[in-house]
Formats: C-alpha cells, sequence, structure tokens
C-alpha cells in the first residue's frame, strides 16, 4: 500500500488561506501548496513572515521542498513561490492553463511584457499527469470554473482542491471571474465527489460559517456529498448555476484582487525594482457611464 503523506497546514488569518507542505515520509523530500506572500495594501509594505513560518517547519523536521504548487491563479492574495524558490531551489508548477488566464489579464492590466505561454512558471500541469514527490505520486485533475486553469493534486488519500470546494456549511467557491463558468464548476465539482467517501479533501480557504466559531480546512468526499449546502447529493446542474449566479451577482470584489493577479499570472513574481527601490503595481481606472 502507497504510503500515506505527512500534511502540515498553514493558516494565514488576513486571507484566510490555507497553504500546505505535502511531505513523502520516505524521503522526506516536499512540496508547498499554495503558499502567501503577505502584503498590505493599505501602505504597500510586503513580507515574507507566512513563507518563513513554512521554511522553519521543513527545516524542523528535516521536510526537504522540490515543489511549488499552485493550485491556479489566486485572487485574494499574492503568491510566495518565487521566495520558496530561492531558498530551497523548488521548481514552480501550475495548470497549463494558466495561458488562457494570462490571455484574459493582460489587456486588463495592459502588461505588455508578459508573456502568455506559461513561461514564468517551471512546469505546466496537464489533465491526469502524474508526478513524483520522492515516493509519493501526485495527480494533476483539471477542475476548471472558478478560473479556466484551476487544478486540484491528489496525493494518496489526499486531495488539495484549492479554490474549488469550501467546507460543507459553507459552500463552493464563485465563478464570475474573466473565464469562470458556473456550469463547469459543477462539472468540476462532480468529478471531484465521484472519487471515495473517504477520500480527505483539503481546502485552500476558510471564512467560518455562520454559527461556527473555528476555522476547518479538512473534509472528506462523504462529508461533502451529504451536507455541502450547495452541491450535495440531488442538487442538479441548472439548480446549482442558478444559485451559483444569483449569489456570485452580489458577491463584493475580493480585497486584494488587483495586486493579486498581475503577480500571480507571472508565477508570483513582482516587477523589477524602480531606481528609488520600489517596485509598482498597476491600477485600472475606468469612469462609470461618461467620463
Amino acid at each position: 500500500m502507497p504510503a500515506k503523506p505527512m500534511i502540515e497546514a498553514f493558516f494565514d488569518e488576513p486571507t484566510n488561506t490555507v497553504s500546505y507542505l505535502v511531505a513523502d515520509p520516505a524521503t522526506r523530500d516536499a512540496a508547498v501548496i499554495d503558499p502567501v506572500l503577505d502584503f498590505d495594501l493599505a501602505s504597500g509594505e510586503a513580507d515574507r513572515r507566512s513563507a518563513e513560518r513554512v521554511l522553519a517547519f521543513a527545516n524542523a523536521h528535516d521536510w526537504r521542498i522540490v515543489m511549488v504548487l499552485e493550485t491556479h491563479a489566486h485572487a485574494d492574495h499574492l503568491s510566495a513561490a518565487p521566495y520558496i524558490k530561492a531558498k530551497t531551489g523548488a521548481a514552480i508548477g501550475i495548470g497549463e492553463h494558466i495561458r488562457q488566464v494570462q490571455k484574459i489579464f493582460r489587456p486588463v492590466f495592459a502588461l505588455d511584457d508578459l508573456r502568455t505561454d506559461g513561461s514564468d512558471f517551471d512546469r505546466l500541469f496537464h489533465d491526469g499527469e502524474r508526478f513524483p514527490i520522492g515516493k509519493l505520486e501526485v495527480e494533476v485533475l483539471h477542475v476548471p470554473g472558478h478560473t479556466p486553469a484551476d487544478v486540484a493534486y491528489r496525493v494518496g488519500d489526499a486531495v488539495f482542491v484549492g479554490d474549488t470546494l469550501f467546507m460543507p456549511d459553507y459552500g463552493t467557491a464563485r465563478a464570475d471571474f474573466p473565464g469562470g463558468d458556473a456550469h463547469q464548476l459543477f462539472r468540476s465539482i462532480g468529478r471531484l465527489l465521484a472519487l471515495p467517501d473517504k477520500t480527505r479533501l483539503f481546502l485552500c480557504h476558510d471564512y467560518k460559517a455562520p454559527g461556527r466559531e473555528d476555522y476547518r480546512w479538512e473534509t472528506t468526499v462523504g462529508e461533502q456529498r451529504r451536507g455541502n449546502v450547495h452541491v450535495h447529493d440531488g442538487v442538479s446542474e441548472e439548480a446549482f448555476v442558478a444559485m451559483r449566479e444569483t449569489r456570485d451577482a452580489g458577491l463584493s470584489v475580493p480585497r486584494l484582487l488587483l495586486p493579486a493577479i498581475q503577480v500571480n499570472i507571472r508565477g508570483g513574481r513582482l516587477p523589477e525594482a524602480e531606481a528609488n527601490g520600489v517596485r509598482f503595481l498597476r491600477i485600472p481606472v475606468k469612469f462609470r457611464g461618461h467620463a
């Protein structure tokens, strides 16, 4: 029987994001999934304390980080993937459909220098691809809908689902970002929930559903099928899409969307510093109606 992966979660409350270290108990090779770069929007200050927590844990437990895996180009936090790579030599991987996301957002931010071939990343994974982390085998599942490029990573009995699903009492990801699609999201969730009931699902976010006092980020396929408030067994695609589109219409834009997207579609790479040592990001400005 394949070894169970060793898993350590790191919760960043300012962005409600969960990053993971996943390690092979035999070789102690490890991957970081969805690492966070701390960024204060009001001051424009960034630091690496969240990434340092991950690195410190790996060092203390003799885990050798060999890969950084992104589930998608996040809109709610900036990625610390380049910093992890600089410290460990780890390769940065993401789903191959990131190229579609780059093409969508290149004109939004007028990023004329952005390559749309995915070459800001070291690895572009296709659906069904398998690769090793030590003696662990990782399977890539393309699960579009939240964005065109979302992937989940299956490692033994554990699946890291990114933003596709939340805890059963909170529901599912939004599907209204450019390139998102509620029909695709429903089918992607169906693919995940077709896995064995005892499959463990590790989520990228939690926001504490009403009435719940603690943050949670681990559930199972069976729990989702029985109790997810949006997609439990018996919910049709038509009903889900109607719910999702109505709900999405009332959601606010993520606080860090503008900096996060333009950094994360570059593999987490910030623009080069100007002569004064400061890096600058772009903020699109559009007038409503007539200017």
